[in-house]
């Protein structure tokens, strides 16, 4: 049995199409990380923070540029302590050190050949303070989180880039990242007051420390009396202190920040300042605390249409003097490329004039007094404007977001749609506001003479534009234009305007060969001695952010072979990575792709590939939980998950995949037989205890397979009745169909909870609005646990058997039909269509499936009355309910008799993913561990979701009593029963 159900890894293969690449790990790299390496790095931090294996040091080696470095190892530091003893080993070994958070590197600043420090993992963990007027938080923290926290506070940090939902608080000061309403004032630069601070000598800095200048002295005296004669230097050099001032005035990241010496006057204020906008070329932050901006409580946002670039940059200025939050640029290829596109995107736009141009306004307030007074204000600007279009403010969240999503999906949109094997590289450029429009104009011509794409957009309120190049990197002649209009960008921006090359996405590699050309010899070679001073052994990202190698951007450029059609557009970026199942235990989305990417670069009778596919099949295809989540996430909409499950498909023995069809053909028997079975252990349970029935389990577990035999989630439920609630066809509103799993377990152990058919029907009745469960529901199934491992045959013998029943049932699509759980409601609608014949399919299309909560809000919850009410409930959606955008229906139902309703921070996929979580429940664990924090911190009266496995789940990893939301309701409006 074991046997038949086994995967083969070798049966994965190499995607169809692919072809050998230059940049193939040579054979020399295949045994992972050489010793005495390994072993020197296992003593510093310990064997579990030293990744070794080829696959681990192949999925780090990309990143959100067009660069690729595969590292020697990959290290996990622990605390600063032993990011100390690192930096100590690093100069002693004569090995280089480069840092990485969370991969959204754009211009090649956080990859390496020697060793990549991960300063992600460990260094979690963040502090509201002073009412949210400050966060403390380690590296690690995802900016998104953060603003989250804060914004509960009423707070937000200053730099909000495009990335903020994967991006984290070390990358965004290692960077300086802005994004769309960072004004210079607002940026890392300016709000960083104190950090904990590693030097390239080991060395460790509190700068909050009173007696931090005098410890530095005495550890560090050159240093110390370096950064001093440094100070005076520049401060006495007024040509030099002009240009640093004129500079800085705008968006600027490339090159260090020397105005530290002018804005600071101790050496460790200076310190403080240098490590902004670095790049861990001078050192590393493990702890901060930043100060953070007021959040407004009222938004609205507007388009305001314009006839040209000219007329667009005449209004930004007084626009934001108007007290405008943000105010973005985009030029007309870009409007007409959203339509179509984006739902919010308006249909006029695809027929507007070539050179029209839109500005898009945000503005806010404390209340609604205050927008509107806002909105007045930036309509008085605009009133002499030759509008386009009429000018209209949107404050619905609806709205809101909506315009978001046309300006930050654009970097999906161009990577979706790009050519095979070609980059997607990301500029950023500054110039000063008031050149805005006749800037645009030129950077246009210049996009269009070099035949990329003339879709420029940015932060025009701080003259920052961002545009898009499409180059095949491995041909010589794409390298070699590509490296002309470097040149030719680099003329425009600094020689006709006085830009800057990099605004807010760092030098990194790409733009190191001009931070000369920008800043002129002088201010370079102080640079360098700033770096020399720090780093003397120059142990710290060597030829990131300053180089005497005028070819280095043109060197590592990563290949884009051809892999499987549903991922082949990744551009790496890293979205995905936040909200996957795995992230925490094994690979991510990302990885996944980045692995798959070099098995399709190697040759054919490459002795890798075995490797890959041996690690793969754990890390990759039995950890994925399949749930889409990764492509709500992706700019591009690539779902993973369906890449993997055809790579289980793929896997399936021809035994296995008849006894997977027969199990389909059986599925009435099968099912009543699990829920014996649950009845069965159940009894065992009662007389042995949970710990005797889980310890049988386990052993079980090892002799058959952990692939095949699940663990126990808790306590098991008792199973459900024999029979299903009795119901009637004549007068009916609805037909129920309710799911297998809770066809197979009844009610949770509390005492008073009913199965949960029984509470579905009595809610039903309740309001007025009775359901019907047909006589034959115990023979059908969404299909899910069949396409989910890759049993095509069986899947679409359940999908044909369902539609035919529902049809059936439904009178032809007269009855609405509801599920009690989402992954099936979601697999009805989104899986089934796919196995169907086109006669079918068209039929299938005219049911009206609804899941349980669209029928409880729709249909039942006005007509409750409530009885009892919580004070506090946790509410976990899930991955189904949020591809279905139900949530805020989920948690609007759970307020009707809440008075706060919570979905924790850090809330995605729970990993259950049917029985996979059950099968390892390592990826239920990596799932919820951010949700966990929550749910453990405070109480809660119930915890409330829509799908009895993640409800299982849930219960296995946090030990909460998780109910469906219909259970919730029933029990919140049971009639009260008077003696």
């Amino acid at each position: 049995m074991t046997q038949l159900f086994s995967p083969n890894p070798q049966l994965i293969g190499q995607p169809a199409g692919s072809e050998p690449q230059p940049d193939a790990v040579p054979a020399s790299r295949w045994a992972g990380t050489p010793e005495p390496l390994r072993r020197e790095l296992a003593a510093i931090v310990g064997d579990d923070n030293v990744l070794t294996r080829i696959s681990d040091l192949i999925r780090y080696a990309s990143d959100a540029s067009p660069y690729r470095q595969v590292p020697q190892v990959v290290v996990r530091p622990r605390n600063a302590t032993d990011l100390s003893a690192l930096m100590r080993y690093a100069r002693t070994s004569g090995h280089h050190l480069v840092f990485r958070s969370g991969g959204t590197s754009l211009n090649g600043q956080a990859m390496t050949d020697d060793i990549l420090v991960d300063l992600k993992t460990h260094f979690r963990g963040m502090e509201v303070r002073d009412g949210g007027r400050r966060l403390w938080s380690r590296p690690g923290v995802i900016l998104g989180d953060a603003q989250a926290v804060l914004g509960r506070a009423g707070y937000m940090i200053g730099a909000d880039p495009g990335s903020t939902s994967v991006c984290t608080i070390g990358g965004i000061l290692a960077c300086n990242s802005g994004g769309m309403r960072c004004s210079v004032e607002r940026d890392s630069y300016h709000t960083l007051e104190s950090a904990t601070i590693v030097l390239p000598s080991g060395t460790i800095v509190d700068t909050t420390d009173p007696e931090a200048n005098a410890r530095l002295a005495a550890a560090e005296p050159e240093l110390y009396a370096g950064l001093e004669a440094l100070r005076e230097e520049i401060r006495a050099d007024k040509d030099l202190v002009a240009l640093l001032q004129r500079k800085f005035s705008i968006r600027n990241t490339n090159g260090l920040r020397l105005d530290a010496f002018l804005d600071a006057d101790t050496p460790v204020d200076i310190l403080l300042k240098l490590m902004v906008s670095a790049e861990g070329t001078l050192g590393a932050i493990t702890e901060a605390t930043i100060r953070t901006v007021a959040l407004p409580r009222k938004k609205a946002v507007a388009w305001v249409m314009l006839p040209d670039l000219k007329q667009a940059a005449r209004y930004v200025h007084s626009i934001m003097q108007a007290g405008a939050l943000a105010c973005e640029l985009l030029v007309a290829p870009v409007l007409k490329r959203s339509v179509g596109n984006f739902p919010q995107a308006p249909a006029s736009w695809a027929t507007i004039g070539d050179d029209e141009a839109a500005l898009l306004v945000e503005v806010g307030g404390r209340d609604e007094d205050e927008l509107a007074a806002q909105i007045a204000a930036v309509e008085d600007v605009l009133a002499d404007a030759q509008l386009t279009a009429p000018l209209t403010f949107d404050s619905t969240p609806a709205g809101m977001s909506g315009a978001w999503q046309i300006r930050n999906g654009l970097f999906g949109l161009i990577g979706s749609g790009r050519p095979q094997g070609s980059a997607l590289i990301t500029e950023d450029v500054c110039f000063p506001p008031s050149d805005i429009g006749e800037a645009s104009a030129d950077l246009l011509d210049l996009l269009g003479e070099y035949g990329y794409p003339q879709m420029v957009m940015g932060h025009a309120a701080f003259g920052n534009l961002h545009f898009f190049l499409l180059p095949r990197l491995a041909n010589p002649q794409d390298r070699a234009d590509y490296a002309r209009f470097l040149d030719d960008l680099a003329e425009l921006v600094i020689g006709k305007y006085q830009g800057s090359l990099k605004a807010e996405h760092g030098t990194g590699i790409n733009m190191a060969p001009f931070v000369e050309r920008e800043w002129g010899s002088r201010a370079f070679e102080m640079m360098w001695r700033v770096k020399d001073l720090l780093d003397p052994h120059g142990i710290l990202a060597p030829d990131v952010k300053l180089t005497r190698d005028q070819q280095i951007h043109l060197q590592n450029f990563k290949s884009f072979p051809k892999v499987e059609d549903e991922i082949n557009d990744c551009v790496e970026c890293g979205f995905c990575e936040p909200v996957c199942p795995s992230r925490h235990v094994t690979v991510t989305p990302r990885q996944r792709i980045v692995l798959r990417r070099e098995m399709a670069r190697q040759p054919e009778d490459s002795k890798l590939l075995a490797t890959l596919h041996e690690e793969y099949q754990y890390d990759a295809i039995d950890m994925c939980a399949a749930d889409g989540v990764c492509s709500v996430a992706c700019p591009v909409s690539i779902d993973t998950g369906k890449v993997m499950k055809g790579l289980r498909a793929q896997q399936v023995r021809p035994g296995a995949a008849k006894v997977a069809l027969q199990l389909a053909k059986t599925w009435g028997q099968v099912a009543g037989g699990v829920r014996l079975g649950v009845g069965a252990a159940g009894t065992v349970q009662r007389a042995v205890g949970y710990r005797g029935l889980a310890a049988v389990a386990d052993t079980l577990r090892k002799v058959i397979s952990p692939d095949l035999l699940p663990t126990l989630p808790g306590a098991l439920p008792q199973a459900a009745p024999a029979h299903l609630p009795e119901t009637f066809r004549e007068g009916a509103t609805a037909v129920y169909f309710p799911a297998c799993i809770n066809r197979i377990f009844g009610a949770p152990h509390a005492a008073e909870a009913l199965p949960l058919p029984d509470a579905v029907v009595e809610l039903g009745r309740r309001a007025g609005r009775p359901v019907w469960i047909p006589g034959g529901v115990g023979e059908d199934c969404c299909g899910t646990p069949w396409s989910s491992k890759g049993y095509k045959e069986g899947f679409a013998y359940q999908a044909r058997k369902i539609a035919a029943d529902l049809w059936e049932w439904s009178e032809h699509g007269a009855l609405p039909i509801i599920v009690d759980a989402a992954s099936c409601t979601h697999g009805l609608l989104e899986q089934v269509p796919s196995a169907l014949e086109e006669q079918w399919r068209e039929r299938f299309a005219q049911l009206r499936i609804l899941d349980i909560v669209e029928w409880l809000r729709d249909e039942v919850a006005e007509a409750l009355t409530f009885t009892t009410h919580f004070d506090a409930v946790a509410v976990h959606p899930t991955c189904s309910t949020t591809h279905m955008g139900i949530n805020d229906a989920l948690t609007d139902l759970v307020r009707l008799c809440t008075t706060d309703v919570v979905v924790p921070d850090g809330t995605s996929c729970c990993g259950t993913a049917g029985d996979r979580g059950l099968l390892h429940p390592e990826l239920v664990e990596s799932a919820t561990r951010e949700e966990r924090r929550t749910l453990d911190a405070r109480d809660f009266d119930a915890f409330v979701s829509d799908n009895r496995t993640c409800e299982m789940g849930l219960q296995m990893v946090a030990g909460k009593p998780y109910e469906n939301i219909a259970l919730f309701l029933e029990r919140a409006s049971r009639p009260v029963v008077t003696p």
